[in-house]
């Protein structure tokens, strides 16, 4: 599956959407702080600009540490600022 894509989550239920990015922070339980970065074509010049979004992912093992790649789902708000959820653990840092 590739960077950002879309996948379905089954026959009842909508889209799903997926984003792979860096975790930033493990400070806190079962939540880790997500950077999505982007690349996005600036309006007037035409050059492309990197653009980050951060997210709050629930880890419920807490597994993650800061540098690892993971790949976040979006989910059914868990907190206040909580929406994603940690699917898997794409690359673990050194």
């Amino acid at each position: 599956m590739a960077e950002n894509e879309i996948k379905t989550a089954g026959d009842t239920r909508g889209l799903v959407k997926s984003r792979v990015g860096v975790v930033t922070s493990d400070k806190m339980d079962k939540t880790v702080v997500v950077a999505v970065t982007r690349q996005v074509k600036h309006a007037r010049y035409g050059k492309y600009i990197k653009r980050t979004t951060k997210h709050f992912a629930h880890d419920e093992k807490g597994e993650c540490s800061i540098g690892d790649q993971v790949r976040i789902v979006e989910t059914r708000p868990l907190s206040k600022l909580k929406s994603w959820k940690v699917e898997e653990i794409m690359v673990k840092a050194v």
